[in-house]
């Protein structure tokens, strides 16, 4: 009765100890608080059984209404009321009818795509809802082999298992659970319910050693951890501080040698985990040290108090970091990567490791924090079973990197795993679903490199010399067959395994015959036009073949390249002046020069043919600005005609654009709405490009007038001064009344404006577009931000204020033109497909961080749109759902987001070399190369450029430019007859 008085005694003062640990208690909370006394009570329970077997039969736990099973019903019945989620209530047949309709969708869809993450989740939850316990614990299976589970699902599955154990084999499948769960993430809450639940089977046969080696295992994963270790500390130290106060009223009945060997060394066992507790840095470290010297009959000694001292030093160093991280949103990846070069650079590795972990807990799809984890724990702390764990972990969250799957078979050979381990996890890469051709590529590469470092090359024949034969071979044909098919294309088109095949049969087998082969079908797949490939096989013939096929080999190349002739040419001749004969080097010469002077005439047609496209070009060019000059004098003569006085300034001053070989609808003005001051009218003065009124309007009108007035502007110069503070407006709605006034109260948003001008056409109508000054740069800047804003149902164009004469080049794309992984682009929408409608779509397969339809400069849709998910994950799962999907009555296609590489037009000056003709380049006209854009000058008129043209990839020999080439004599009518009668 003693001891279940002392233990009895000893649980408020424990409760109050251990409760934040075990769950925090909020004021009011009564659920919780009662979870905190049964959990207690079962502790309680559970250490006077393991105290009755420890210290012996001076205690009766029978007496005192304690059995061995009361921890195991304690804790059920505490984990089935803190897991179970409430009654279900079913109201209706309907609801299970449907309920099993979604499971069975759910399972078909599983069988057709099982790496569905969200399918996984989904069938779990309605099985559970259905209370399918044999279906539930079989998806949970499947789901967990393929993907790491999260700390909410392991906490739910655990708890359901718990709840329905029974006897020690359902106890034993439950401590398999936690295993399994503490292997995916490191998450103190499971380590915790480990802990706990461990308590329970103490009466079992091992089971205070199982406790301890749970509680000390979770020490050496979680104890460091500054903000959740504690509770792990607290629970563990409670632990064996309840076996000591239930020990300790029959400790004076022992024995001196008793006493020693029992209660003196389960004392010391308290004592030892307040010293470790306390020389770690951790939070509320103070309340632990003042719990100590409360608890300890002895003084705290000074070792323990210099390394408290120590650890509180450390606490505050680390204080910012642990700041940083609950000041921030959720994944808080910045402040993670912070956290960890502060840990890389201090150097010790457990809190490395920590701080990893606890990264990838919220960041686990991100393979760039697996890659550089991994390769921490590669090069630094070199443990088979912790770098193996790591790197299975990582393919396991990101299976589409397949960077991570080379990095785990490299560290699977580095340590030694059987070669059928190794193949089975590269079978499972060749599955994980990569999302580029060269990423398959990529990881045969890596496998075919391990088999070779397996192949014993020393025999003429092995079992594993045609083991890597036979997967060369299959490399190929997956490359040609499954990738093909998939992606357009092998992504191998340089044939870089076939190439590695050939050097390794050249090379390590000396067969040559093998690799010529080889070489032959390399050539044939269309790399014969390139001169590395053959100087490749060059090299290869001359390391370990003869020279009869190095120099055959030389002379294919030199018929069949294209890109750089000369080069060949280059070495097939030095070849022949060190090696050959005088024939060798006759028949080398004759092949040569063949060769090259055909190669030069077709250079030289292209250029022709380039040099007359240009000059087309230009012609068209200067006919259009004639024709705009003519129209412009045109319109100015019948004013004048009309009476109305011209500005003088009007054809001397230079306006923005005046000079842009654009159309005239898209040319820029830059005007301000300031009437000029040597203008004496006021508000009467007329506006620019306009004529003065001559007779007055009547008085009813000229408010009217006045009104229209104040949008008249008057042309200014270009001030490039004012560029970093004035931003560009355009797209505006040609209807928008007042542009002034109405864009105001927009931008000031940003910051103070100084000005908005707007631009107005000859008849006083709004043009669309305006610009805005502000006071500062900084404001003109945050204007920016403002780009593709509605405004009157068009989106709002706004851009840096750039004048276009001198950076003709110059354009604002805001988005990427880049592969983005984790963006999808989705094309066939219906146009009346909303931006809510889609987002609804897309985010069932994942959170959408961002979308946004395609739309034309009058805001309206295009039927495309660019979906950015959170990860590449969502976005790989996305595409394969919603690709060719229907939507209203529309089939989508939906892809990984990589645009197509646009050629940038050349400038017409950069064709013109100094004091030579022009050089040729590839320009069409605004509607492309059309029928109508041919040279009607007869060739026999046209005269020859004396400069030789540049390489197709590479700058042709040089040759000598006379001033009489740069600057040819006009030709009168009789040179031109002349030039005919020669013909």
């Amino acid at each position: 009765m003693a001891a279940a008085a002392a233990s009895s005694a000893s649980e408020p003062e424990a409760e109050a100890k251990i409760g934040p640990q075990i769950g925090p208690k909020a004021e009011g909370e009564e659920d919780e608080a009662k979870d905190t006394r049964r959990r207690r009570k079962v502790l309680s329970r559970a250490v006077a059984a393991a105290t009755y077997k420890s210290v012996g039969s001076g205690w009766d736990p029978q007496a005192e209404g304690v059995s061995e099973s009361d921890g195991d019903e304690e804790y059920a019945m505490a984990s089935s009321a803190e897991s179970s989620p409430g009654e279900y209530e079913w109201e209706y047949d309907e609801e299970e009818e449907k309920n099993q309709l979604e499971i069975e969708r759910l399972e078909e869809q599983l069988s057709i795509n099982i790496y569905d993450y969200n399918c996984h989740v989904d069938l779990i939850r309605l099985l559970r809802l259905e209370g399918e316990l044999t279906k539930v614990r079989m998806a949970r299976q499947k789901m967990s082999e393929i993907f790491p589970l999260t700390e909410e699902l392991w906490l739910e599955w655990l708890h359901d298992e718990i709840s329905m154990a029974l006897d020690g084999m359902d106890r034993e499948h439950v401590y398999e659970l936690f295993e399994k769960a503490v292997k995916d993430y490191v998450c103190p809450n499971i380590w915790l319910e480990y802990g706990q639940y461990s308590v329970g089977g103490i009466g079992q046969k091992g089971g205070l050693e199982k406790v301890r080696s749970v509680f000390e295992r979770a020490l050496s994963s979680v104890g460091l951890h500054m903000t959740k270790g504690l509770a792990i500390w607290e629970a563990y130290r409670e632990f064996e501080s309840a076996i000591v106060e239930a020990a300790r009223p029959i400790a004076g009945f022992l024995s001196p040698f008793d006493r020693e060997q029992t209660f003196d060394s389960q004392l010391e066992k308290v004592h030892s985990l307040f010293r470790r507790q306390l020389a770690v840095p951790l939070y509320d470290m103070e309340a632990t040290f003042a719990e100590y010297q409360e608890w300890s009959e002895d003084p705290v000694p000074a070792s323990v108090v210099e390394s408290y001292n120590k650890a509180l030093q450390q606490l505050e160093r680390y204080r910012p970091y642990e700041e940083a991280l609950v000041s921030a949103e959720a994944p808080r990846l910045a402040e993670y990567q912070a956290y960890i070069d502060f840990e890389m650079k201090v150097g010790d590795p457990a809190r490395i490791q920590l701080v990893f972990e606890r990264a990838l807990v919220e960041n686990c799809l991100v393979p760039d924090l697996w890659i550089r984890y991994s390769q921490y724990l590669d090069r630094q702390l070199k443990v088979k079973d912790l770098v193996l764990s790591v790197h299975s972990r990582a393919v396991r969250n990101c299976p589409w990197t397949v960077a991570l799957w080379s990095r785990y078979l490299l560290a699977m050979e580095r340590y030694e795993v059987d070669q059928q381990t190794v193949s089975v996890t590269f079978e499972k890469a060749l599955s994980a679903g990569f999302i580029q051709a060269t990423d398959y590529v990529e990881i045969w590469q890596t496998y075919l490199d391990y088999l070779r470092r397996r192949v014993d090359f020393q025999q003429d024949s092995s079992k594993e010399l045609e083991e890597l034969r036979s997967t060369f071979t299959r490399a190929l044909d997956y490359l040609k067959q499954e990738v093909e098919e998939r992606f357009n294309e092998s992504g191998d088109p340089s044939c870089v395994i076939m190439q590695n095949w050939a050097r390794i049969e050249a090379r390590l087998c000396n067969n040559m015959q093998k690799a010529r082969e080889l070489w032959d079908s390399i050539m044939t797949k269309g790399n014969a036009k390139y001169a590395n490939m053959w100087l490749e096989y060059y090299n290869l013939e001359r390391a370990h073949g003869d020279t009869q096929h190095c120099r055959k080999a030389l002379h294919r190349a030199v018929q069949c390249t294209s890109d750089y002739p000369e080069h060949v040419c280059e070495v097939l001749l030095t070849m022949e002046r060190t090696e050959g004969t005088l024939e060798d080097w006759d028949v080398a010469v004759q092949k040569t020069e063949t060769r090259l002077a055909r190669v030069n005439e077709q250079r030289l047609k292209a250029a022709e043919k380039e040099a007359v496209l240009a000059q087309q070009e230009e012609e068209k060019a200067e006919q259009r600005k004639r024709v705009r000059a003519e129209k412009k004098a045109l319109k100015k003569k019948k004013k004048m005609r009309a009476g109305d006085k011209p500005r003088a300034d009007e054809d001397e001053e230079k306006e923005w654009g005046d000079d842009e070989e654009e159309q005239p609808s898209k040319r820029r003005r830059v005007e301000n709405s300031l009437p000029l001051a040597n203008e004496s009218t006021g508000l009467d003065a007329a506006p620019a490009g306009r004529r003065a009124p001559v007779e007055v309007d009547p008085p009813s009108k000229q408010k009217e007038k006045a009104a229209s007035l104040k949008r008249d502007l008057a042309k200014v110069l270009h001030d490039s001064s004012k560029e970093s503070i004035t931003v560009f407006v355009s797209n505006l709605p040609y209807s928008l009344k007042e542009p002034e006034s109405n864009l105001r109260p927009l931008f000031e948003t940003c910051g103070e404006v100084a000005e908005i001008r707007p631009i107005y056409s000859k008849r006083g109508d709004f043009r669309g577009y305006c610009y805005v000054e502000f006071k500062d740069e900084k404001a003109a800047l945050q204007a920016l931000e403002l780009d593709r804003k509605d405004v009157e149902g068009r989106p709002m164009f706004v851009s840096p204020c750039v004048d276009k004469s001198k950076n003709p080049d110059f354009k604002v794309f805001r988005y990427s033109t880049a592969l983005e992984k984790h963006k999808l682009f989705i094309s066939g929408l219906p146009f009346s497909c909303t931006k809510e409608e889609l987002e609804e779509i897309c985010k069932v397969h994942g959170t959408v961080k961002d979308l946004r339809l395609v739309t034309n400069r009058a805001g309206k849709p295009k039927g495309l749109a660019y979906v950015e998910y959170e990860n590449e994950s969502q976005a790989s799962q996305a595409v394969l759902k919603m690709d060719g999907m229907t939507i209203k009555e529309n089939v989508i296609k939906v892809a990984i987001s990589n645009p197509p590489q646009r050629k940038a037009p050349e400038k017409p000056e950069a064709r013109k070399a100094p004091g030579g003709p022009m050089v040729p380049r590839q320009i069409y006209g605004a509607r492309g190369k059309g029928r109508t854009q041919l040279s009607l000058l007869p060739r026999a008129l046209q005269r020859p450029t004396s400069t030789a043209p540049q390489a197709e990839n590479g700058p042709a020999p040089p040759a000598a430019v006379t001033s009489e080439a740069s600057e040819a004599p006009k030709m009168s009518n009789a040179d031109f007859a002349k030039l005919l009668l020669r013909k």
